[in-house]
């Protein structure tokens, strides 16, 4: 398939730039994708559209302030980075807008450290890909803590304005835990404190694996077919109670719910086959899984997720899910009827 195929015309009016005034109150666009059938709903109405015994799938990996500000020592440009993968005590991979114009050994001063370019990182075929990336090693360590005082919460460049107060929490979900992704897994910025109860109350079961959100965040798809983009990899971790309840559902007939793409991507790479039957891999792996048309879903049967940008390899993914030419009929639909689209925008069930 062409990239092309999964390009559409969104309002500019529809990106939403702020979340909803009140967590957990936006729509729900409920796709029935077997029936070719769509409702309107609230995010709040999930407990009673999902069926007793479905297993909801969280990524509970958290947000850093990971977006810093930084001037060249020689001339006083100021440059922005967004720090996406520790390699060291000292060193960072990062992404900078014109990353290809900053050379190795050009030095910058953010607050009350400097940091060198230290080369560059080809990492999951990221440069060949034509996206270069950096490496900065920084005076001393730069952590989560320094980051708290010192960072910025890394707004997608969708959204036109600089963070604020408030992004600290939205950009957030009520459940994060792991220190390490440069992006929110954003289906679960629904989710409260007391729709999850609510959700337990009505007989929904719910499980967490971490998935550090990374660099294919920022990435588009530049080929022309979308066979030849190269995907890029996340690092993630499944435990043993976690690995047992979804097994447990699997066997006894019970759907397993993914919220967001973070958790699909992180399941279908963990599911293998073994002698007696399926299993699920425990521990910290790797992915670097690429979902679109034409791929058979083993784990998941059933996505929460926002909607998705026009040409990525998120939208990809759900229309492997759900069929291209209904997500974007559906998508359409959503745009008729005024829906939010992206990170701070609406939700999209798809059964």
């Amino acid at each position: 398939m062409k990239t092309s195929d999964f390009n559409f015309e969104l309002p500019e009016n529809l990106i939403a730039q702020y979340p909803p005034p009140r967590r957990g109150q936006s729509r729900l666009l409920a796709l029935d994708r077997n029936a070719r059938s769509l409702e309107h709903r609230m995010v709040q109405d999930l407990p009673r559209i999902l069926e007793p015994g479905t297993l909801m799938v969280f990524n509970n990996s958290r947000v850093r302030k990971a977006r810093i500000y930084g001037k060249l020592q020689s001339s006083g440009v100021k440059s922005e980075f967004v720090l996406l993968k520790r390699l060291d005590a000292l060193s960072w991979q990062v992404l900078s807008k014109r990353s290809r114009r900053k050379r190795s050994g050009y030095r910058y001063i953010f607050d009350d450290v400097g940091a060198e370019i230290s080369g560059g990182a080809d990492i999951g075929g990221i440069n060949r890909a034509g996206e270069g990336n950096l490496v900065l090693r920084f005076d001393k360590p730069v952590d989560d803590a320094w980051l708290d005082i010192h960072g910025h919460i890394p707004l997608p460049p969708y959204i036109r304005r600089n963070d604020t107060g408030d992004d600290a929490e939205r950009y957030q979900t009520v459940y994060a835990r792991e220190h390490g992704s440069a992006a929110a897994p954003t289906a679960g910025l629904h989710f409260t404190n007391e729709l999850l109860n609510e959700l337990g109350r009505a007989g929904i079961e719910t499980a967490y694996i971490t998935l550090h959100v990374g660099l294919g965040t920022f990435l588009p798809v530049r080929t022309e077919n979308i066979e030849d983009h190269l995907m890029h990899e996340e690092v993630y971790s499944i435990s043993d109670e976690t690995a047992l309840r979804i097994e447990k559902a699997r066997a006894e007939g019970r759907k397993v719910l993914a919220v967001g793409t973070t958790c699909v991507r992180t399941l279908e790479s963990a599911w293998a086959e073994d002698p007696g039957g399926y299993s699920l891999k425990r521990g910290e792996g790797s992915t670097s899984i690429f979902i679109y048309p034409g791929y058979k879903f083993r784990a998941v049967g059933i996505m929460f997720t926002n909607f998705h940008t026009p040409c990525s390899t998120l939208l990809m993914l759900v229309s492997a899910f759900a069929g291209w030419d209904f997500i974007l009929d559906s998508y359409k639909e959503a745009i008729k009827k005024g829906y939010r689209f992206f990170s701070y925008g609406d939700a999209c069930l798809i059964q």
